[in-house]
């Protein structure tokens, strides 16, 4: 199968450190690649893959201080892309709206994978193209209302053999925190969980501009560099062995997240998760089996102690079952399938 896979452009593939799209972009690739389709990847020059690539700028537009316009760039790649369609039988988006407008311009199909949530602006782009096949990375991500042509729920997956199993956790005992340091994230939560724990907190991820503030006055205070940690942006190795090495991970999101890739990592590890029942968490932790879902604080305090009694082998087997590349492949070739009616 002639496959083209379209990546965002501000993050290199794979993600040099933070990026979860770029990540299953490059994992969904290069095991196409391996299981024997010509695939060719529109992504940033300097993304590394074991497809052909195809880029319009040589690094990643975040990486760049002279992009000013970083749509501009955006737009060129879905140019290559489309003008080139006639040299794919499918072609798989990972940008959202923006691909969207080019589709009706040609023949070969595009199926488009849901990796964020909608605005009320991107709505009305959504809508007008609700009849193109649509993949959802959970259930709860769904719109219904928009009456998008939803063909298949496909979670992301990772590469397990790059998350090594933790038989036990490291003493002292800690908690773990992964994520951007925004509100929706929950970093504020994760502080007031360790302290009503009574537990220390390892804190590592990227802050964004816009969080800088929130950063700055909310949080930054809070660290002591003690009880509650802030690591900065960690390398992947740094990441596993944070998470392999913690007691609980918290996920305490305040908002409806899509997936929440650090859930799969911190089990691959072995490390339980305990999450707030919002958004993807109920489909992704197997609860009082590899975590627990809450739906308060208090909840999640009060159950750390049973969440660091649970099997962390059980955890990874759970991973390895549900959230790997292979599940994941397997779940895209059969949505490629449906479209192309083959």
């Amino acid at each position: 199968m002639r496959i083209a896979q379209i990546a965002p452009l501000w993050e290199r593939v794979p993600p040099f450190r933070y990026g979860g799209i770029e990540l299953i972009v490059h994992l969904l690739t290069d095991e196409l690649v391996r299981r024997g389709h010509d695939v060719t990847l529109f992504a940033s020059g300097d993304s590394l893959t074991k497809a052909k690539l195809n880029s319009v700028h040589d690094q990643a537009l975040r990486l760049d201080p002279r992009i000013k316009e970083p749509g501009i760039y955006e737009q060129m790649i879905l140019a290559e892309v489309y003008q080139r369609a006639h040299h794919f039988d499918i072609i798989h988006s990972h940008v959202g709206w923006p691909a969207l407008c080019y589709c009706s311009f040609v023949k070969t199909p595009t199926v488009h994978s849901m990796h964020g949530i909608f605005t009320t602006d991107s709505e009305k782009m959504f809508r007008r193209f609700a009849w193109q096949p649509f993949i959802s990375i959970s259930e709860a991500q769904r719109e219904p209302r928009l009456g998008l042509n939803y063909i298949r729920t496909v979670y992301n997956g990772i590469d397990t053999a790059a998350y090594p199993e933790y038989p036990k956790p490291t003493q002292p005992a800690y908690l773990a925190f992964v994520g951007r340091l925004s509100p929706e994230k929950g970093p504020m939560e994760a502080i007031k969980i360790a302290r009503g724990a009574g537990l220390p907190l390892k804190m590592a991820g990227k802050i964004d501009l816009v969080d800088q503030d929130y950063y700055r006055e909310q949080l930054e205070p809070l660290i002591d560099g003690e009880q509650i940690q802030y690591l900065g942006e960690v390398s992947h190795e740094e990441k596993v062995k944070l998470l392999g090495e913690a007691s609980v991970t918290l996920f305490p999101i305040t908002w409806r997240e899509p997936f929440g890739l650090v859930m799969i990592e911190s089990m691959a590890t072995g490390t339980p998760v305990i999450g707030m029942g919002l958004g993807s968490v109920p489909e992704v932790i197997s609860h009082g089996k590899t975590g627990f879902v809450c739906h308060s604080l208090e909840k999640m305090i009060e159950v750390i102690p049973d969440a660091i009694k649970l099997d962390r082998h059980t955890c990874r087997e759970e991973v390895v079952r549900r959230f790997s590349v292979k599940s994941m492949t397997d779940e895209y070739e059969k949505a490629y399938a449906m479209v192309l009616k083959v």
